[in-house]
């Protein structure tokens, strides 16, 4: 038998403290960049949980974030697990009526807010119904005025904690520690709790080399949000190996993170495929330094092959693209290529990680079409279906759930295939598949293909109703600037018509100026669809 010692949140800050102290948190706030060791980060988070009980938090509640990346968010992660709290973080991009509903949903205790998002939340406060506090967190000495009530700062209770605050020892390893909730694409956001157990088992799968191989000698920069299924994991996992973190703080640009990149020597960093667009776009304008980088991890949504390639054969930043979701974590597949396939062709190496690759050690899935199980012979599709110890079982206070969670699996949405080496290929969502004469169109992949394209910088394929064929593709497009005026469709469906077959191809293709995205950076395909549903049949 093995001793039953429960894994926790705290217990990650808690090593970082004790072997990594000289280790550092460089953070990025609206005055400037400011670094903090890991001795001096585990004191604040310590005063910090002191502060809490101070408040009248207790074990279980919620306290909710509404910030950027920087140092005190990555506190507020230990802090509010660490005295046995639920760390709530909440994705300021929402709209108002999706804020006001998750923070009552979760009924949400205590608020922490940046100050420069502090009208968000003043737009909406009334309709709270559970907030009891709310700390504004800023670098100045005086708190702005707001009309919330009431309010406290941030530093004050730092400097008023106890800073031999114990973190808290006996709590059940199965209770929860944090939620994020989904972006709601369609109807409210659905929570999703996370326990102490899945937060440490995913942080280990972090570190294991054939995933993201996170160590005490990386200086990880997160780009996705930590409010983003909790920045990916990263933070958890980064302070409890020791490595130094880089948090971009508010409003960042792709020249910024290009400059983080070169002047911190950063290793690793996350993010969704719209902000590498974005730094691509960057490093082909200007001079950067990038050689410190030994992976751009990618996950959100699928990666484009044309992107992959530029990244490493013209920058030669390694690229990994990854899957998760909300409720998975959120890391489930990680491409890699296994020993004996280091010997193929560099194109025959890119079609393969260019999926989204092997299923992460400790998880399960299957696939599952009309007739049962598919054949992993990389073209059956069906549904993927994923459990684990890091794998949401239902979502919080949410009807959905039957639909989501059923015989002790998550029907993730995703429609994919399996190759015989067991490499999963999102083909689609389930609601973004094209089904024309009753054949089904990935618009996955045509948006991959139209942004290998030299002059597209952002495509994405809609499913518009047909009068004839129930339904058929729409691209939509976004040139790079020195093209616009320049490409013309037919260029576009020309350099198509090689890679699919001929009913594949889209009907037309819409130039536009920007794509409309959700609050995490993915294409909102919804949007499109409503703006452009009728255009294919008054064509025809």
């Amino acid at each position: 038998m093995m001793m039953n010692v429960p894994l926790t949140v705290g217990s990650m800050m808690e090593r970082a403290e004790k072997f990594f102290p000289k280790k550092m948190v460089v953070s990025r706030t609206l005055s400037g960049i400011q670094r903090f060791t890991y001795k001096e980060t585990g004191e604040r988070t310590r005063r910090l949980a002191s502060s809490l009980e101070k408040l009248g938090v207790q074990q279980g509640d919620r306290v909710g974030t509404f910030a950027w990346n920087h140092h005190r968010h990555l506190e507020i992660y230990f802090a509010a697990p660490g005295m046995g709290a639920v760390l709530h973080t909440i994705n300021i991009r929402l709209s108002p009526e999706h804020i006001s509903y998750i923070i009552n949903n979760a009924e949400d205790r205590v608020l922490f807010i940046d100050e420069d998002l502090l009208p968000l939340i003043e737009r909406v406060n009334e309709k709270f119904a559970s907030v009891k506090a709310y700390v504004i967190m800023t670098d100045k000495k005086d708190l702005p005025e707001t009309t919330l009530s009431p309010v406290y700062s941030y530093e004050e209770l730092i400097s008023e904690g106890d800073p031999g605050f114990e973190f808290v020892k006996d709590i059940d390893e199965n209770a929860p520690a944090g939620m994020c909730y989904t972006s709601a694409t369609t109807g409210n956001p659905k929570g999703v709790i996370y326990s102490h157990r899945g937060i440490v088992l995913h942080s280990y799968a972090m570190g294991l080399a054939d995933t993201t191989a996170l160590s005490e000698s990386d200086i990880c920069l997160p780009v996705v949000p930590m409010f983003h299924a909790n920045a990916w994991g990263m933070p958890f996992a980064a302070t409890w190996f020791g490595s130094t973190q880089v948090l971009p703080g508010p409003q960042f640009t792709p020249k910024l993170l290009a400059e983080l990149i070169q002047q911190e020597e950063v290793t690793v960093t996350a993010g969704v495929p719209t902000i590498w667009l974005g730094l691509l776009k960057e490093l082909e304008t200007g001079s950067y330094d990038t050689s410190s980088l030994r992976a751009v991890v990618c996950g959100g949504s699928a990666a484009p092959r044309g992107m992959i390639k530029t990244f490493e054969t013209k920058y030669g930043i390694p690229f990994l693209h990854a899957y998760g979701m909300t409720e998975t974590t959120p890391l489930a597949t990680v491409s890699r290529l296994k020993s004996y396939q280091q010997d193929l062709d560099e194109e025959e190496m890119l079609d393969i990680r260019s999926k989204q690759g092997l299923l992460v050690p400790g998880l399960e899935m299957k696939v599952i079409g009309a007739g049962g199980e598919v054949k992993w012979d990389g073209e059956e599709m069906g549904e993927l279906l994923i459990r684990g110890p890091w794998i949401a079982d239902e979502y919080y206070r949410d009807e959905r759930s039957r639909d989501a969670f059923r015989d002790g699996w998550l029907y993730t949405g995703d429609v994919a295939t399996v190759d015989e080496e067991g490499v999963i290929k999102l083909v689609d969502r389930t609601k973004d598949l094209i089904k024309s004469g009753g054949e089904w169109i990935s618009s996955v992949d045509l948006e991959n293909a139209l942004m290998a394209h030299d002059a597209v910088f952002e495509a994405s394929v809609i499913a518009v109703p047909h009068h004839q064929w129930q339904e058929r593709p729409l691209a939509c497009v976004v040139l790079k600037e020195p093209f616009k005026g320049k490409v013309d469709k037919q260029e576009l469906l020309d350099f198509l018509a090689p890679q699919f077959a001929k009913w594949w191809l889209p009907d037309d293709i819409v130039f536009m100026e920007e794509i409309p995205k959700t609050s995490v950076g993915k294409f909102l395909k919804r949007a499109l669809r409503d703006q452009l549903k009728d255009h294919l049949v008054q064509k025809s």
